[in-house]
């Protein structure tokens, strides 16, 4: 019979896993939004621009909230960095398309 630990850990991992795939798929799709947009002349209309700030916002905290449970594994702390160096590195490429368009 399994630990009472073991069966509530596992399924922890298993939450911090979709957690983190939610969070690498919202990346995904906000780098592709960007992307597509270099091509658009004239793109960054205020309604665009405000809602792309504000989901860049959003992951930005969701990423930099995360408090780690002390039993994570060294894997996730490596994600959540890269994760939080892709989010910096998407507001730059935003903010590349934001003044050209400008």
């Amino acid at each position: 019979m399994a630990m009472p630990k073991d069966t509530i850990y596992s399924e922890m991992n298993k939450a911090w896993e979709t957690y983190l795939e939610a969070l690498e798929n919202s990346l995904d799709t906000l780098e592709k939004e960007i992307e597509e947009a270099k091509s658009v002349a004239k793109v960054c209309t205020n309604e665009w621009c405000a809602a792309i700030e504000h989901v860049i916002d959003d992951l930005n905290n969701a990423l930099f909230s995360i408090s780690e449970p002390r039993w994570s594994d060294k894997d996730y702390t490596k994600r959540i960095k890269t994760l939080k160096r892709r989010v910096y590195d998407i507001y730059v490429n935003y903010k590349g398309v934001y003044s050209s368009a400008a």
